[in-house]
Protein backbone atom coordinates (compact mmCIF):
# COMPACT_ATOMS: atom_id res chain seq x y z
CA UNK A 1 0.00 0.00 0.00
CA UNK A 2 1.43 3.38 -1.00
CA UNK A 3 2.01 5.72 1.91
CA UNK A 4 1.34 9.43 1.96
CA UNK A 5 4.15 11.34 0.27
CA UNK A 6 6.12 13.28 2.88
CA UNK A 7 6.97 16.77 1.61
CA UNK A 8 10.22 18.31 2.84
CA UNK A 9 11.23 21.93 3.13
CA UNK A 10 15.00 22.37 2.92
CA UNK A 11 16.91 25.35 4.32
CA UNK A 12 20.28 25.56 2.56
CA UNK A 13 21.38 23.57 -0.49
CA UNK A 14 25.14 23.84 -0.41
CA UNK A 15 27.26 20.70 -0.41
CA UNK A 16 25.59 19.16 2.66
CA UNK A 17 22.14 20.32 1.63
CA UNK A 18 22.48 18.56 -1.72
CA UNK A 19 23.64 15.40 0.07
CA UNK A 20 20.42 15.53 2.07
CA UNK A 21 18.41 15.88 -1.15
CA UNK A 22 20.14 12.90 -2.79
CA UNK A 23 19.46 10.67 0.20
CA UNK A 24 15.86 11.77 0.67
CA UNK A 25 15.37 10.96 -3.02
CA UNK A 26 16.37 7.35 -2.29
CA UNK A 27 13.48 6.94 0.15
CA UNK A 28 10.03 5.95 -1.12
CA UNK A 29 7.10 8.36 -0.96
CA UNK A 30 9.14 11.48 -0.32
CA UNK A 31 9.45 14.79 -2.15
CA UNK A 32 11.63 17.88 -1.83
CA UNK A 33 8.84 20.45 -2.05
CA UNK A 34 10.66 23.70 -1.28
CA UNK A 35 14.23 24.94 -0.89
CA UNK A 36 15.39 28.19 0.72
CA UNK A 37 18.81 29.15 -0.67
CA UNK A 38 19.98 32.75 -1.18
CA UNK A 39 22.95 31.80 -3.40
CA UNK A 40 22.06 31.53 -7.10
CA UNK A 41 24.83 29.05 -7.92
CA UNK A 42 23.73 26.67 -5.15
CA UNK A 43 20.11 26.94 -6.32
CA UNK A 44 21.15 26.04 -9.86
CA UNK A 45 23.04 22.99 -8.60
CA UNK A 46 20.05 21.83 -6.57
CA UNK A 47 17.37 22.22 -9.25
CA UNK A 48 18.24 19.02 -11.19
CA UNK A 49 18.10 17.07 -7.92
CA UNK A 50 14.73 18.50 -6.89
CA UNK A 51 12.90 19.39 -10.11
CA UNK A 52 9.53 19.84 -8.39
CA UNK A 53 10.79 22.15 -5.66
CA UNK A 54 9.85 25.80 -5.38
CA UNK A 55 12.42 28.35 -4.20
CA UNK A 56 10.95 30.89 -1.78
CA UNK A 57 12.96 34.01 -1.02
CA UNK A 58 12.72 34.04 2.78
CA UNK A 59 12.23 31.66 5.66
CA UNK A 60 8.84 33.26 6.31
CA UNK A 61 7.78 32.48 2.74
CA UNK A 62 8.98 28.90 3.10
CA UNK A 63 7.05 28.41 6.32
CA UNK A 64 3.90 29.85 4.71
CA UNK A 65 3.75 27.06 2.12
CA UNK A 66 0.70 24.97 3.05
CA UNK A 67 1.71 21.37 2.34
CA UNK A 68 5.05 20.90 4.10
CA UNK A 69 5.35 17.92 6.46
CA UNK A 70 8.85 18.51 7.85
CA UNK A 71 11.97 20.64 7.55
CA UNK A 72 15.71 20.07 7.17
CA UNK A 73 18.14 22.84 8.21
CA UNK A 74 21.43 22.63 6.31
CA UNK A 75 22.41 26.30 6.37
CA UNK A 76 25.76 27.63 7.65
CA UNK A 77 26.29 27.01 11.35
CA UNK A 78 25.77 30.56 12.59
CA UNK A 79 22.23 30.67 11.18
CA UNK A 80 20.94 27.56 12.94
CA UNK A 81 19.86 29.04 16.26
CA UNK A 82 17.95 32.02 14.83
CA UNK A 83 16.27 29.82 12.22
CA UNK A 84 15.18 27.33 14.87
CA UNK A 85 13.66 30.13 16.94
CA UNK A 86 11.84 31.63 13.94
CA UNK A 87 10.46 28.22 13.03
CA UNK A 88 9.20 27.75 16.60
CA UNK A 89 7.48 31.14 16.54
CA UNK A 90 5.96 30.66 13.09
CA UNK A 91 5.34 27.01 12.27
CA UNK A 92 6.97 24.35 14.43
CA UNK A 93 7.11 21.39 12.06
CA UNK A 94 9.17 18.23 12.74
CA UNK A 95 12.71 19.02 11.69
CA UNK A 96 16.22 17.70 11.28
CA UNK A 97 18.89 20.32 11.95
CA UNK A 98 22.49 19.81 10.90
CA UNK A 99 25.26 19.88 13.45
CA UNK A 100 26.47 21.94 15.18
CA UNK A 101 23.21 22.93 16.78
CA UNK A 102 24.63 26.38 17.60
CA UNK A 103 28.00 28.12 17.63
CA UNK A 104 28.46 29.97 20.91
CA UNK A 105 27.62 29.84 24.59
CA UNK A 106 25.33 32.85 24.15
CA UNK A 107 22.89 30.55 22.29
CA UNK A 108 22.72 27.81 24.91
CA UNK A 109 19.93 29.19 27.09
CA UNK A 110 17.65 29.66 24.06
CA UNK A 111 18.36 26.12 22.85
CA UNK A 112 17.72 24.59 26.27
CA UNK A 113 14.43 26.49 26.46
CA UNK A 114 13.54 25.27 22.97
CA UNK A 115 13.96 21.69 24.17
CA UNK A 116 11.16 22.32 26.68
CA UNK A 117 8.76 24.30 24.48
CA UNK A 118 9.02 23.07 20.89
CA UNK A 119 5.82 21.12 20.23
CA UNK A 120 7.17 18.82 17.50
CA UNK A 121 10.22 16.59 17.16
CA UNK A 122 13.71 18.01 16.55
CA UNK A 123 16.45 15.62 15.39
CA UNK A 124 20.08 16.80 15.36
CA UNK A 125 22.09 15.65 12.35
CA UNK A 126 24.93 13.53 13.73
CA UNK A 127 25.64 11.42 10.65
CA UNK A 128 28.70 9.67 12.05
CA UNK A 129 26.52 7.55 14.34
CA UNK A 130 25.08 5.92 11.24
CA UNK A 131 28.25 5.06 9.31
CA UNK A 132 27.98 1.25 9.01
CA UNK A 133 31.38 0.44 10.57
CA UNK A 134 30.74 2.88 13.42
CA UNK A 135 27.23 1.51 13.94
CA UNK A 136 28.75 -1.98 14.20
CA UNK A 137 31.39 -0.65 16.60
CA UNK A 138 28.74 0.95 18.80
CA UNK A 139 26.65 -2.22 18.88
CA UNK A 140 29.49 -4.50 19.96
CA UNK A 141 31.88 -2.28 21.94
CA UNK A 142 30.57 -2.96 25.44
CA UNK A 143 30.51 -6.74 24.99
CA UNK A 144 33.92 -6.98 23.32
CA UNK A 145 35.71 -4.77 25.84
CA UNK A 146 33.95 -5.92 29.00
CA UNK A 147 33.36 -2.25 29.84
CA UNK A 148 35.22 0.52 28.04
CA UNK A 149 38.05 2.19 29.96
CA UNK A 150 39.77 3.98 27.07
CA UNK A 151 38.30 5.36 23.85
CA UNK A 152 40.31 6.92 21.03
CA UNK A 153 38.99 8.61 17.90
CA UNK A 154 41.38 9.66 15.16
CA UNK A 155 40.37 11.71 12.14
CA UNK A 156 43.08 12.31 9.56
CA UNK A 157 41.49 14.08 6.62
CA UNK A 158 41.55 16.84 4.03
CA UNK A 159 41.29 20.58 4.85
CA UNK A 160 37.96 22.35 5.08
CA UNK A 161 36.37 22.50 1.63
CA UNK A 162 35.43 25.74 -0.10
CA UNK A 163 31.98 26.94 0.98
CA UNK A 164 29.82 29.87 -0.09
CA UNK A 165 31.48 33.17 0.86
CA UNK A 166 34.17 31.16 2.70
CA UNK A 167 32.01 31.14 5.81
CA UNK A 168 33.73 28.03 7.17
CA UNK A 169 37.14 29.72 7.40
CA UNK A 170 36.29 31.72 10.52
CA UNK A 171 35.55 30.82 14.15
CA UNK A 172 32.88 33.52 14.32
CA UNK A 173 30.76 31.56 11.83
CA UNK A 174 31.67 27.98 12.69
CA UNK A 175 32.06 28.09 16.47
CA UNK A 176 35.64 26.88 15.96
CA UNK A 177 36.93 23.60 14.56
CA UNK A 178 36.28 21.67 17.78
CA UNK A 179 32.65 22.77 17.55
CA UNK A 180 32.14 22.68 13.76
CA UNK A 181 33.97 19.50 12.89
CA UNK A 182 34.42 17.66 16.14
CA UNK A 183 30.99 17.84 17.75
CA UNK A 184 30.43 14.60 15.76
CA UNK A 185 33.21 12.92 17.72
CA UNK A 186 32.22 14.35 21.07
CA UNK A 187 28.72 13.02 20.41
CA UNK A 188 30.22 9.60 19.67
CA UNK A 189 32.25 9.70 22.88
CA UNK A 190 29.15 10.40 24.97
CA UNK A 191 27.17 7.73 23.13
CA UNK A 192 29.89 5.05 23.27
CA UNK A 193 30.73 5.57 26.93
CA UNK A 194 27.18 6.22 28.13
CA UNK A 195 28.48 9.00 30.33
CA UNK A 196 29.13 12.74 30.39
CA UNK A 197 32.51 14.49 30.25
CA UNK A 198 33.59 16.29 33.40
CA UNK A 199 37.00 17.69 32.40
CA UNK A 200 38.57 18.51 29.02
CA UNK A 201 42.20 19.22 28.10
CA UNK A 202 43.16 20.28 24.58
CA UNK A 203 46.20 21.29 22.59
CA UNK A 204 45.65 22.59 19.06
CA UNK A 205 46.79 25.01 16.40
CA UNK A 206 46.44 26.35 12.88
CA UNK A 207 49.77 25.26 11.45
CA UNK A 208 49.28 24.42 7.76
CA UNK A 209 45.88 25.23 6.24
CA UNK A 210 44.52 28.53 4.91
CA UNK A 211 47.51 30.57 6.13
CA UNK A 212 47.95 32.25 2.74
CA UNK A 213 44.24 33.05 2.29
CA UNK A 214 42.65 36.46 2.83
CA UNK A 215 38.87 36.93 2.64
CA UNK A 216 37.44 40.45 2.91
CA UNK A 217 40.68 41.53 4.54
CA UNK A 218 40.69 38.74 7.14
CA UNK A 219 42.98 35.71 7.47
CA UNK A 220 41.20 32.45 8.39
CA UNK A 221 41.51 31.46 12.04
CA UNK A 222 40.16 27.88 12.20
CA UNK A 223 42.27 25.19 13.86
CA UNK A 224 43.64 22.47 11.57
CA UNK A 225 45.06 19.97 14.09
CA UNK A 226 44.86 19.10 17.73
CA UNK A 227 44.42 16.65 20.58
CA UNK A 228 41.54 16.59 23.06
CA UNK A 229 41.58 14.41 26.18
CA UNK A 230 38.44 14.09 28.31
CA UNK A 231 37.67 12.50 31.67
CA UNK A 232 34.14 11.11 32.01
CA UNK A 233 31.88 10.82 35.03
CA UNK A 234 31.99 7.01 34.92
CA UNK A 235 35.79 6.96 35.17
CA UNK A 236 36.49 6.28 31.49
CA UNK A 237 38.71 8.56 29.45
CA UNK A 238 38.68 9.44 25.79
CA UNK A 239 40.98 11.13 23.30
CA UNK A 240 40.45 12.80 19.94
CA UNK A 241 43.32 13.18 17.49
CA UNK A 242 42.47 15.53 14.62
CA UNK A 243 44.63 16.38 11.62
CA UNK A 244 43.19 18.24 8.65
CA UNK A 245 46.25 18.03 6.40
CA UNK A 246 46.42 14.24 6.23
CA UNK A 247 44.32 13.41 3.18
CA UNK A 248 46.95 10.85 2.14
CA UNK A 249 45.68 8.46 4.82
CA UNK A 250 44.10 5.15 3.84
CA UNK A 251 41.35 5.58 6.42
CA UNK A 252 39.85 8.91 7.42
CA UNK A 253 38.39 7.87 10.78
CA UNK A 254 39.74 5.24 13.16
CA UNK A 255 38.03 4.42 16.45
CA UNK A 256 39.29 2.13 19.19
CA UNK A 257 37.73 1.14 22.50
CA UNK A 258 39.59 -0.95 25.07
CA UNK A 259 38.53 -2.60 28.31
CA UNK A 260 39.54 -5.51 30.55
CA UNK A 261 38.36 -8.16 28.06
CA UNK A 262 39.59 -6.78 24.75
CA UNK A 263 39.67 -4.11 22.11
CA UNK A 264 37.41 -3.18 19.20
CA UNK A 265 38.34 -0.90 16.31
CA UNK A 266 36.50 0.65 13.39
CA UNK A 267 38.14 1.96 10.22
CA UNK A 268 36.23 4.35 7.94
CA UNK A 269 37.51 5.47 4.51
CA UNK A 270 37.10 9.04 3.38
CA UNK A 271 34.78 10.13 0.55
CA UNK A 272 35.15 7.79 -2.42
CA UNK A 273 35.31 10.75 -4.83
CA UNK A 274 38.68 11.72 -3.32
CA UNK A 275 40.29 8.27 -3.74
CA UNK A 276 42.84 8.30 -6.62
CA UNK A 277 41.71 6.21 -9.59
CA UNK A 278 45.21 4.82 -10.17
CA UNK A 279 45.12 3.12 -6.74
CA UNK A 280 42.20 0.92 -7.75
CA UNK A 281 39.13 0.36 -5.61
CA UNK A 282 38.80 2.46 -2.45
CA UNK A 283 39.44 0.63 0.83
CA UNK A 284 36.52 -1.13 2.46
CA UNK A 285 35.32 -0.07 5.91
CA UNK A 286 36.57 -2.52 8.51
CA UNK A 287 35.86 -3.71 12.03
CA UNK A 288 38.59 -5.42 14.06
CA UNK A 289 38.04 -7.29 17.32
CA UNK A 290 41.03 -8.20 19.50
CA UNK A 291 40.25 -10.23 22.63
CA UNK A 292 42.97 -10.45 25.29
CA UNK A 293 42.57 -14.12 26.04
CA UNK A 294 42.93 -15.99 23.87
CA UNK A 295 44.73 -13.52 21.65
CA UNK A 296 42.81 -13.85 18.37
CA UNK A 297 42.45 -10.55 16.47
CA UNK A 298 39.80 -10.88 13.75
CA UNK A 299 38.97 -8.33 11.05
CA UNK A 300 35.79 -8.16 9.03
CA UNK A 301 34.78 -5.91 6.15
CA UNK A 302 31.67 -3.76 6.55
CA UNK A 303 30.78 -2.96 2.92
CA UNK A 304 28.47 -0.07 2.07
CA UNK A 305 25.97 -0.06 -0.80
CA UNK A 306 27.64 1.78 -3.74
CA UNK A 307 24.42 3.71 -4.36
CA UNK A 308 24.68 5.15 -0.86
CA UNK A 309 28.36 6.00 -1.32
CA UNK A 310 27.44 7.90 -4.48
CA UNK A 311 24.80 9.89 -2.59
CA UNK A 312 27.25 11.68 -0.32
CA UNK A 313 30.55 11.90 1.50
CA UNK A 314 29.61 10.21 4.78
CA UNK A 315 29.95 6.49 4.11
CA UNK A 316 26.26 5.92 3.56
CA UNK A 317 25.26 7.34 6.93
CA UNK A 318 23.07 10.18 5.66
CA UNK A 319 20.69 7.66 4.09
CA UNK A 320 20.30 5.67 7.30
CA UNK A 321 19.79 8.86 9.31
CA UNK A 322 17.06 10.02 6.91
CA UNK A 323 15.40 6.62 6.85
CA UNK A 324 14.99 6.81 10.61
CA UNK A 325 13.98 10.49 10.58
CA UNK A 326 11.27 9.65 8.04
CA UNK A 327 10.01 6.93 10.38
CA UNK A 328 9.82 9.58 13.11
CA UNK A 329 7.85 11.98 10.89
CA UNK A 330 5.45 9.15 9.99
CA UNK A 331 4.95 8.29 13.67
CA UNK A 332 6.58 4.86 13.33
CA UNK A 333 9.10 5.66 16.07
CA UNK A 334 8.36 7.82 19.09
CA UNK A 335 11.39 10.02 19.64
CA UNK A 336 14.44 11.38 17.82
CA UNK A 337 17.50 9.17 18.11
CA UNK A 338 19.65 12.32 18.41
CA UNK A 339 17.91 14.78 20.69
CA UNK A 340 18.32 18.51 21.21
CA UNK A 341 20.13 17.68 24.44
CA UNK A 342 22.54 15.45 22.53
CA UNK A 343 23.13 18.35 20.16
CA UNK A 344 23.80 20.99 22.76
CA UNK A 345 25.96 18.75 24.93
CA UNK A 346 28.20 17.97 21.93
CA UNK A 347 28.57 21.70 21.26
CA UNK A 348 29.29 22.42 24.93
CA UNK A 349 32.02 19.75 24.78
CA UNK A 350 33.47 21.46 21.70
CA UNK A 351 33.37 24.91 23.29
CA UNK A 352 35.20 23.52 26.33
CA UNK A 353 37.89 22.06 24.02
CA UNK A 354 38.23 25.41 22.24
CA UNK A 355 38.64 27.19 25.59
CA UNK A 356 41.21 24.67 26.79
CA UNK A 357 43.29 25.01 23.62
CA UNK A 358 43.21 28.79 23.91
CA UNK A 359 44.02 29.00 27.63
CA UNK A 360 46.32 25.96 27.93
CA UNK A 361 44.29 24.92 30.96
CA UNK A 362 41.97 22.04 31.74
CA UNK A 363 38.30 23.07 31.54
CA UNK A 364 35.54 21.68 33.74
CA UNK A 365 32.19 20.62 32.28
CA UNK A 366 29.43 21.69 32.50
CA UNK A 367 30.61 25.12 31.45
CA UNK A 368 27.31 26.85 32.02
CA UNK A 369 24.73 26.59 34.79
Amino acid sequence: MTKKTIRYGLIGCGMMGREHIKNINLLPDTQIAAILEPNAEMRDRAKPLAPDAVFPGTLAELLALPDLDCLVIASPNHFHCDQLLEIERTRPLPLLVEKPLFTGEENLSAIRALAQTYPAHIWVGMEYRYMPPIAAFLKRAETVTGGIKMLTIREHRFPFLNKVDNWNRFNLNTGGTFVEKCCHFFDLMRLTLGSEPVRVMASAGQDVNHLDEVHDGHIPDVLDNGYVIADFANGARAMLELCMFAEGSKYQEELSATGPDGRIEAFVPGPTRFWPDDLGEPPLPMLRISPRNPKRPVSEAIPVDPELLDAGDHNGSTFYQHRNFLALVRGEIRAPEVSLEDGWRAVEFGIAAQHSAQTHQAVQIPLFS
